[in-house]
């Protein structure tokens, strides 16, 4: 696997941590700022920090449209496994066919 296909998936995974901290934290603690001011917060930033520059070092190495659309498959493929093997939602099989078929197209870009 290649360098910028690995920084992809791992700034990826830390936007999607991100997300997952934030939504239990947002769920408990409301939308305040108090809510702002904790260190869940400051945690929740410095990783998303992180994920951002793998990201624009992305945007500086791989074409806008082909980075872009890595990306959205791997936010998608991370966000239903995530739900599914962390949050313990399903969907329904046609929405798993075309998370399937994302999976396919990732392939194919990254092979590309």
């Amino acid at each position: 696997m290649s360098w910028p296909l690995l920084i992809i998936i791992g700034s990826q995974l830390l936007f999607t941590l991100s997300d997952l901290i934030g939504r239990i934290h947002m769920k408990a603690g409301g939308f305040t700022v108090a809510n702002f001011m904790t260190v869940w917060f400051a945690g929740y930033m410095l990783i998303r920090l992180v994920a951002t520059v793998g990201q624009l070092y992305i945007f500086a190495s791989i074409d806008l449209g082909k980075s872009m659309a890595l990306f959205g498959a791997a936010s998608i493929v991370l966000a239903n496994l995530l739900g599914f093997l962390v949050l313990k939602e399903v969907l329904s099989p046609t929405v798993y066919v075309a998370v399937s078929m994302v999976v396919v197209a990732f392939m194919i870009l990254a092979w590309r």
